[in-house]
């Protein structure tokens, strides 16, 4: 993956005033890569003599609050006013890790009234909105805290890495290829890699604080989801899970206890796809994986009012818990049936 030159100096165009006033917004329930790109993209700007505000729509897990300048990070449904004063003030809106306004629910109102901001889309996802400024968009990238750090590096030189941006941009990566598991391996992600390592940050730590920080009530709900809650369809090769609210009450839920449950029965040789729904006040979150050639991004589309990657995808449903996962087990059907899954 290559960043084009024009892109490049359309944003060191774009950053070239002084004492700019940007907002830095990221998806619903956010993840490393949101937060870890977030972060990264603060850092650089305010060295660059700007003002900068983090916001997100709702809480990040409680696994990245150990990421150095995390308090940065302003929360819409907790702090709306703080956000909504820094969005209406601000000279330059980037957008991270998502590719539509929509991903930020009532916080899309609120980026939407202003009117005069210049916007930057900085992301991996597929087909964005066409109401940007300048467009950062890599389907192609592993993540976007990959494209974050390529860009850094084409406007600014790997000199201007430091530790601090080294570890939020690393937990990006890490988190969205699962570990560096997951598709666009490629030998410039592991050359940015090795580029991060060497700031001295702290892998194995890295690794230990997001996989291994989790609450006794999340392993508790895991071992529950997969014994009780895991269905499968189309003999073995389609799973679904699902949690109501009641579900997660019990097991004392906290943002992010169910971040990559969806991705365990990806672990069965012969599965194909995934899903897990999970209720909250106004909607089913939808969640889908798959691997190799079976293109969740499409079923998303098609029966979710969704999208994202071929292999990662999501989207809602305004229906019941149990009239959702009728509508999954048709949509199955009718997909495989059209030969997506085959």
């Amino acid at each position: 993956m290559r960043i084009s030159e024009e892109s490049i100096a359309s944003l060191r165009n774009l950053f070239a005033d002084s004492n700019l006033k940007v907002v830095v917004v990221s998806h619903t329930n956010p993840d490393g890569d949101a937060i870890g790109s977030s972060l990264a993209l603060r850092e650089i700007l305010v060295g660059l003599g700007h003002e900068v505000t983090c916001v997100v729509p709702n809480k990040y897990p409680y696994f990245l609050d150990w990421m150095t300048g995390v308090e940065n990070i302003a929360v819409f449904k907790t702090d709306s006013e703080r956000v909504a004063a820094a969005v209406a003030a601000a000279d330059i809106i980037i957008c991270a890790d998502m590719s539509r306004l929509s991903r930020l629910e009532q916080l899309s109102d609120v980026i939407s009234a202003n009117t005069t901001a210049k916007r930057v889309l900085i992301d991996h996802h597929l087909s964005p909105d066409e109401t940007f400024d300048v467009m950062v968009s890599y389907p192609d990238s592993s993540s976007t805290a990959f494209l974050v750090y390529t860009l850094i590096v084409g406007m600014f030189g790997t000199e201007a890495i430091s530790r601090e941006m080294a570890e939020q941009l690393y937990v990006g990566m890490m988190t969205d290829t699962g570990n560096f598991s997951f598709s666009f391996l490629t030998p410039e992600l592991y050359r940015a890699v090795a580029v991060l390592a060497e700031t001295g940050i702290d892998i194995p730590q890295i690794h230990n604080n997001v996989y291994n920080s989790f609450t006794e009530g999340r392993a508790r709900l895991f071992g529950y989801v997969i014994n009780r809650k895991m269905k499968t369809l189309m003999k073995g090769t389609v799973a679904y899970m699902s949690l109501t609210e009641e579900e997660m009450r019990r097991f004392w839920f906290q943002q992010g206890d169910s971040e990559g449950f969806v991705n365990y029965p990806l672990t069965i040789k012969k599965m194909k796809m995934s899903a897990m729904f999970i209720e909250t006040h106004d909607f089913i979150r939808v969640s889908l994986r798959s691997r190799g050639k079976y293109d969740v991004d499409v079923f998303a589309r098609r029966y979710f009012n969704g999208g994202g990657h071929k292999n990662a995808a999501g989207g809602k449903s305004f229906l019941s818990m149990e009239e959702t996962i009728r509508h999954y087990m048709e949509a199955v059907k009718e997909f495989a049936a059209e030969g997506g899954l085959s």
